[in-house]
């Protein structure tokens, strides 16, 4: 499942960077995040980097993009083999 930003985001700018999979960008108000993009950091750590930053608690699962933990395994590898 990917994950989302709410309206409760304060552009802090912390979850961009700490992203391994470059899903996160500024939207027209808030960051969003790209969900063809997000692995909720599955291959790379084992929790998702930008809710553990987040000051304000504003990135919950996404319940229109769900995906099994395969299934972002799967993502995760197809997206470091692009980027290789």
């Amino acid at each position: 499942m990917s994950l989302k930003i709410t309206v409760e985001c304060i552009n802090c700018d912390v979850c961009e960077p700490v992203c391994p999979n470059q899903a996160i960008y500024m939207g027209s108000e808030i960051y969003e995040i790209d969900p063809d993009l997000c692995t909720e950091c599955v291959g790379h750590f084992d929790v998702p980097q930008c809710q553990l930053f987040c000051p304000v608690d504003c990135i919950p699962l996404d319940p229109d993009h769900a995906e099994t933990q395969d299934e972002l395994m799967a993502k995760s590898l197809r997206l470091k083999a692009l980027a290789s």
